[in-house]
């Protein structure tokens, strides 16, 4: 089975170079254009896909090959594209950059392989002349496996600057695809763990996404990107699917569906599409609440789930909801199933920044200078709602707090490097890490079993 669909990589030479105001601009002005648009971001990262969500009318998805494996990198592409007529794929960090060593693994020049895609680069004009004829070609050469189809050149500071990059870059043989000037506008506002996500600024995004269509409308070729596109070969293979052959989970042979809360809000911002649509095929209902304000769980809850975010952001305002707090520690001290990640984790804990919270866990969390980041891959030590024990996970973190202590008497997992962290029990995990439960199949039947596991031992 082959599958064509009009792709482009927009990758940078380095971080900050400026891949997410070009791949947003793009898919909104190619959108406004007229076509169906999905987003996607090489990567575990939460928060870009949020802009893309914004700019597409879609959800954004990820694809990383660590946390799900190389092969089902096309086949997640192939998912999340159905029904668009082009898709627009941002890179991480530079082009080369991938899993600390592991060369480029996991890199955007990876993915782009995987999927036979042409990649856009962007880079920083600011303060360069001729020299960047160099570091184009030197991209462009450096691994004959990629294909560099053009170049867009951000942070332009004159028309004459501009004319005199494109000079330097006539004898490349590489398509400039538009220069984009040093403008406000194209910036967002950022924090401790990178820009603020969209969610948290509806509004502000609904006034930028505009200002930002236009910019990129004017000052790059959409007729040149969208041909670039349009040359990538068909792929393999069949689109990922979240819908088990072998199971019949709650909503199956008249049981009502297992009903899972998942927490949301500015709060709790994180999350990968695939997993609602894992727990949708498992036989699960989803219900979000916000437990900034919610009074209570959702009616009929079954199981919790609590994602990344910026909890600590929100700590006093998470903790005066007590009542919410109350209830959510006697359900789960009652057998309620329960995932946490990060975020979750503090929340759960017994204060976070000093103000009192679920006390699900004796942990207290603080901000920390530090940032803890990188792929992780973990074994599970103890049998949870999410894994068995001896279950291998990749993983990653992304945070700058810490959780005193790392974990009780039943940790969660075992790192590569010996050490050990996260909570688990047969109805509870949480922990720093994140998965992505495409690249671990039996996770949301698991949980959405645990649940309704848990709803017949109580009646």
């Amino acid at each position: 089975m082959l599958t064509s669909q009009a792709r482009i990589v927009i990758a940078a030479t380095r971080s900050g170079d400026g891949k997410t105001t070009v791949a947003t601009g793009l898919m909104a002005a190619l959108r406004a254009a007229g076509l169906r648009v999905s987003g996607h971001k090489v990567g575990p990262d939460y928060i870009d896909p949020g802009y893309h969500a914004a700019a597409t009318g879609r959800q954004g998805r990820n694809l990383d090959p660590w946390l799900t494996s190389e092969d089902l990198i096309a086949p997640l592409f192939l998912h999340g594209c159905q029904g668009a007529d082009i898709s627009v794929i941002e890179g991480v960090m530079g082009l080369f950059d991938g899993a600390a060593g592991r060369g480029d693994f996991a890199s955007t020049a990876h993915v782009a392989r995987l999927l036979r895609a042409p990649i856009i680069l962007v880079v920083s004009a600011g303060g360069a002349g001729r020299s960047i004829a160099a570091t184009v070609q030197g991209f462009a050469r450096y691994d004959p496996a990629v294909r560099v189809a053009g170049v867009v050149l951000n942070q332009v500071s004159s028309p004459r600057h501009e004319q005199i990059l494109r000079e330097a870059l006539e004898g490349t043989g590489i398509h400039v695809a538009g220069a984009l000037p040093a403008e406000a506008v194209l910036h967002t506002p950022s924090r401790h763990l990178g820009l603020v996500p969209a969610a948290e600024r509806a509004a502000g995004v609904r006034d930028w996404l505009p200002a930002l269509t236009a910019i990129v409308d004017r000052h790059l070729d959409l007729d040149l990107l969208t041909a670039i596109a349009r040359t990538a070969p068909p792929l393999p293979g069949a689109p990922w699917s979240p819908s088990p052959a072998d199971w019949e989970g709650g909503g199956g042979n008249g049981k009502p569906p297992a009903r899972i809360a998942v927490a949301a809000g500015p709060a709790f911002t994180f999350g990968y599409a695939e997993h609602r649509e894992l727990l949708a095929a498992a036989g699960a209902e989803v219900a979000e609440f916000d437990p900034i304000c919610a009074g209570a769980l959702p009616d009929g809850t079954d199981a919790l789930i609590v994602g990344g975010g910026f909890p600590e952001l929100y700590a006093a305002d998470l903790s005066a909801n007590e009542g919410l707090r109350a209830e959510v520690a006697r359900r789960v001290a009652a057998g309620m199933p329960l995932v946490a990640e990060c975020a979750g984790l503090l929340w759960l804990g017994s204060s976070l920044e000093g103000h009192p919270q679920c006390a699900v866990l004796p942990a207290a969390a603080t901000m920390s200078p530090k940032l803890t980041l990188g792929y992780r891959e973990a074994v599970a030590l103890t049998s949870s709602p999410l894994a068995a024990a001896g279950t291998v996970v990749r993983a990653h973190e992304f945070h700058r707090t810490t959780s005193t202590p790392a974990h009780g008497d039943s940790p969660a997992w075992q790192l590569r490097d010996g050490s050990q962290q996260g909570w688990a029990t047969p109805t509870l995990l949480a922990s720093y890490l994140h998965a992505h439960w495409a690249g671990l199949p039996d996770a949301a039947r698991r949980l959405v079993g645990a649940a309704l596991s848990t709803r017949a031992a109580a009646r």
